[in-house]
């Protein structure tokens, strides 16, 4: 492994902690007043895109940087639609 791909997967596994970080927060605080509700299906349709685009050119680092944002916007869609749910049923928000 070369210092260039040591630099894309460090990169790679900073960005997924990065937004995985962001999901953790809206599943603990049950709230997700402010996010889009475009946000996650373009990170979804956008990663699917260039997870097939990585494929192609051959380059893993980024077919499995956007395979694990395909994984990521999935998830954060479910909580984002979970804690809309909740917030329309009447339940409060926690606070941690």
């Amino acid at each position: 492994m070369t210092g260039v791909d040591v630099l894309g997967w460090v990169s790679s596994l900073v960005l997924f902690l990065t937004l995985s970080q962001q999901i953790r927060l809206q599943w603990r605080s049950r709230e997700s007043r402010g996010v889009s509700k475009w946000l996650f299906i373009g990170q979804l349709a956008a990663s699917v895109g260039f997870s097939v685009y990585s494929y192609l050119l051959d380059n893993w680092v980024f077919l499995t940087t956007n395979l694990l944002l395909v994984a990521n916007a999935s998830v954060g869609e479910w909580v984002t639609l979970r804690n809309r749910r909740s917030a329309k049923a009447g339940e409060q928000p926690t606070k941690e």
